[in-house]
């Protein structure tokens, strides 16, 4: 019997092996902190960087030629950016013509697109009220760039230390 005892106090677990069981499962929470990253939206200029952590979000801006509103909503699907539909009042150079229309309540004609991006350039400007809507704000990125300065909008994935750190729009 006293064998026996002296047998299972040598499979049981002592503190070093208690320790090391704790260090694994710090190690392997450390590396998932280290490795996970999690998608955002980016929008970088020169000297800024502004990131949403919404799927969706809207371009605004005031069409130079035709002076009405022009809008695209983009959701952020995997790796890119997919421009689902664009809204404007008037019909002018650039408006893409192939594409389902359908007319809103509010005199704005509507298009489905399905268009896949891996960034967007745009060029921010007072003149033309650029701005981001996430949900029910807008952004007004004229206020947090420079006139005419050319911003990317795109995918990145930060790591979940960095994300928490992070200021969203």
């Amino acid at each position: 019997m006293h064998r026996f005892i002296r047998v299972l106090n040598g499979t049981t677990m002592n503190s070093k092996g208690k320790k090391g069981w704790k260090g694994s499962a710090i190690f392997i929470v450390l590396l998932f902190l280290l490795f996970f990253r999690i998608p955002v939206i980016e929008i970088a200029g020169e000297n800024q960087t502004l990131y949403i952590k919404e799927k969706e979000f809207k371009i605004g801006w005031i069409h130079s030629v035709e002076k009405e509103e022009w809008f695209e909503i983009y959701e952020r699907r995997k790796n890119e950016l997919v421009l689902t539909d664009t809204y404007f009042k008037t019909f002018g150079a650039g408006t893409p013509y192939f594409e389902k229309t359908v007319v809103t309540e509010n005199g704005f004609v509507r298009m489905k697109i399905d268009q896949h991006f891996p960034s967007l350039t745009i060029t921010v400007s007072e003149n033309v009220k650029t701005s981001v809507f996430i949900e029910d704000r807008q952004i007004p990125l004229y206020e947090y760039f420079a006139d005419y300065e050319t911003v990317t909008i795109r995918i990145d994935y930060l790591p979940i230390w960095r994300y928490m750190g992070v200021t969203f729009i």
